[in-house]
């Protein structure tokens, strides 16, 4: 089974090829971390539920998930309904595949959210 990781890779590798010259970002907010550091970064403005990729100029947010196995945690559908509700869009890809057709889809009509 590919995991979120190798997923997220190839999916940031074809989103740089499809659109070069348009910004992505990977948020690092995942991950088991001890809790010292859990406290660290929350101190620091980590906040649960936030999407693995944004794309600045479209206002576009990606949560990447296994193409198979991969659940939406109930802290990452509230705050996709909240980046949403301020005019953001959020994708979630279930799988490298799944995200690019998604962005495919938003950046012709729009389409394409949870």
């Amino acid at each position: 089974m590919i995991s979120e990781h190798d997923e997220q890779v190839g999916f940031v590798r074809w989103f740089r090829a499809r659109f070069p010259g348009v910004l992505i970002i990977a948020i690092p907010n995942g991950g088991r971390r001890d809790m010292a550091t859990a406290k660290r970064l929350k101190a620091e403005g980590v906040v649960a539920g936030v999407p693995d990729l944004f794309v600045p100029e479209w206002l576009l947010w990606i949560e990447m998930k296994r193409a198979k196995g991969g659940r939406v945690s109930a802290e990452q559908r509230a705050l996709a309904t909240r980046l949403e509700g301020i005019g953001h869009r959020v994708i979630i890809g279930h799988g490298a595949n799944d995200a690019s057709r998604k962005v495919i889809e938003f950046r012709v009509g729009g389409a394409g959210s949870l």
